[in-house]
């Protein structure tokens, strides 16, 4: 299966208010692999930034005034995620963003052109999955990196790449799979074919030279030594454990 992790960066919280994209950043997976196939753009939002926006991202207008619009990217943007499962953080948030944008186009060119998002590719909400899994508890991407060791140490402040790289890291912790390629994991995928061979032979070797191992046994002498230590160490502490009763029978078992 071929996901895309997706984040978008903004000049506020509300499309209806008027707020538009300025960032947008993906990554792409091929059986829970990350391929560096990745789609990354800064937009002119055609607006200024709210303040406590730009202190979110660190944009204002003025750093953004010579980016595209995101009219002259759509067409490759959609061709980027058509097909793929977007796994996005709180996704109606980017979702309703990005849907707000085609429809804008469509409106300024007079005709439907452009579906919603929904329309291209299905959307794994990675927010929804972790308060199913841990409710009543802090899942903002920050506390989850927390809760599942995740390094987020470069994110100092949000950009929609970098916030991406680490969803991709946590989505594959909370569902169980691995960033490297000898434990990734679809199977309808042709990757992840050549990972099962490559743990399949891993097994097998494994296996093949577990059967080539000799078990050493201690020797009567060693044993006597051992038992001489035990004894050393019950005087010291006064009384005789449990655990060194059950070593002193074994040993008596060995030599006698």
């Amino acid at each position: 299966m071929r996901q895309v992790v997706l984040d978008t960066e903004t000049t506020g919280i509300d499309p209806k208010e008027g707020h538009r994209l300025i960032e947008i950043g993906c990554v792409e997976m091929l059986g829970r692999c990350l391929t560096g196939n990745n789609f990354h753009e800064y937009l002119n939002p055609e607006r200024e930034v709210d303040e406590e926006a730009t202190q979110v991202h660190g944009f204002t207008w003025a750093d953004l005034k010579d980016k595209p619009l995101f009219a002259t990217l759509a067409d490759s943007f959609i061709s980027y995620i058509e097909g793929a499962e977007l796994i996005i953080h709180n996704a109606p948030f980017d979702v309703g963003f990005l849907d707000t944008e085609l429809a804008k186009i469509n409106h300024q060119l007079g005709e439907q052109r452009y579906g919603r998002i929904e329309d291209y590719c299905k959307i794994f909400d990675t927010l929804a999955f972790a308060r199913r899994r841990h409710p009543g508890q802090r899942n903002s991407l920050d506390a989850l990196c927390k809760r599942y060791s995740i390094d987020n140490t470069a994110r100092t402040l949000h950009g929609a790449l970098l916030d991406s790289e680490i969803l991709a890291d946590l989505y594959l912790t909370m569902t169980g799979g691995q960033t490297n390629l000898l434990l990734g994991g679809d199977e309808d995928d042709e990757m992840s074919g050549v990972v099962r061979d490559l743990n399949s032979t891993i097994r097998r070797v494994a296996y093949e030279d577990q059967q080539q191992l000799s078990v050493l046994l201690a020797t009567p002498e060693e044993l006597i030594a051992h038992q001489a230590k035990l004894e050393f160490v019950s005087k010291k502490a006064g009384q005789t454990s449990l655990w060194q009763q059950m070593e002193q029978q074994n040993v008596a078992s060995f030599t006698s």
